[in-house]
């Protein structure tokens, strides 16, 4: 018998088994890669989310911290075909509500046709179809949640690579990866991490070389305050961004964003880089894109379906990428923006 009930916007139930108990209720998206489950289900980009696993089996090589993209889970629940103990003791210990034994090909393609939407999930002992679709009945949109990088973002600055002597990085987190301070540091960064919603006083009190706009969650048009530090430095400092943050950035030169159907979340996103014409592969999780570059020149389109993927201005110094170039499994074809970014901050 099934003790997990899996509420879709459409009307579908699914039925499954209860890894990790618990009711929840988000946003439900697919992410397609065989590997790197430990750095998506850490992913703050994942924040309020239902994740749900395309390929059959996630946790064939285990669960190691070091992996890890933050310090815990953050998708309101998972959803798999099979789920391994690892990975089911894990979500337990987390208290994030797992369901596997789910027709996860019919989902991904309920997700595909009709966009990424709400849902209910109940799981454990008490769970009833009926208990998943008052939940579903309480799920916020993306869009309705305002305040989603209080969530994720640092509580206060933090510093990393203190000792280097490289470029100082103001790197605005609205719930950055581990790997994107990683790749700043091992290059030399010194790289003050500080919220989304930062004064502009703090940063200008960094005198920074490069400020940095971190990936995140949720509607970019609902970070005002970020959006508004990058037009008080624009053209006095150089920005990057990743992510939901190139996103914000546009909206900060003029352009606009809009929602995606289901989004780009994978490893396997062909990305054609205009200059070289080349073809790159690369790691995406993001819901919004960049609909209107505005002051930014769109230099890189995603093969599949013609979306931005990075945008500059020479003249502005700033650059910004869609995907992550510092994925973790991989691919790593694009780990050269951070190269790119930082010799940006040292001319």
């Amino acid at each position: 018998m099934p003790d997990a009930y899996v509420a879709l916007e459409t009307g579908t139930l699914l039925a499954g088994r209860a890894r990790s108990p618990g009711e929840t209720a988000g946003e439900i998206v697919f992410t397609t890669p065989y590997t790197g489950y430990e750095e998506s289900l850490t992913d703050p980009s994942y924040e309020a989310q239902v994740l749900t696993f395309a390929y059959p089996l996630i946790g064939n090589y285990g669960v190691r911290a070091e992996r890890f993209e933050s310090e815990r889970v953050h998708p309101s629940a998972a959803i798999g075909r099979e789920f391994t103990d690892a990975v089911a003791e894990w979500l337990q210990t987390e208290g994030v509500p797992a369901v596997d034994e789910v027709d996860t090909r019919t989902l991904v393609r309920t997700i595909r046709d009709q966009g990424a939407m709400r849902s209910g999930i109940a799981a454990g002992p008490e769970a009833t179809p009926e208990r998943a679709r008052d939940l579903l009945d309480e799920a916020p949109r993306m869009s309705d949640l305002t305040a989603i990088g209080d969530r994720v973002t640092v509580p206060s600055p933090a510093v990393h690579g203190s000792g280097n002597a490289g470029p100082t990085v103001a790197l605005l987190d609205c719930g950055t990866k581990a790997s994107i301070v990683d790749s700043l540091v091992d290059r030399g960064a010194t790289v003050h991490v500080l919220p989304y919603d930062a004064a502009p006083a703090a940063v200008a009190a960094l005198d920074p070389d490069l400020l940095f706009v971190s990936n995140g969650p949720g509607d970019p048009s609902n970070y005002g305050q970020t959006r508004a530090l990058i037009e008080r430095f624009l053209g006095s400092v150089p920005v990057a961004g990743i992510c939901l943050g190139m996103q914000i950035v546009a909206e900060a030169v003029g352009g606009s964003t809009t929602k995606m159907a289901f989004g780009h979340r994978g490893v396997n996103q062909p990305v054609l880089d205009h200059d070289t014409e080349r073809v790159l592969m690369t790691t995406q999780n993001h819901g919004y894109m960049v609909e209107d570059a505005g002051d930014l020149a769109v230099t890189q389109e995603n093969v599949n379906d013609g979306t931005p993927e990075a945008a500059e201005s020479a003249a502005l110094d700033v650059m910004t990428r869609q995907y992550h170039p510092e994925a973790h499994p991989g691919p790593h074809d694009t780990l050269s923006f951070f190269d790119d970014v930082l010799g940006m901050a040292a001319d």
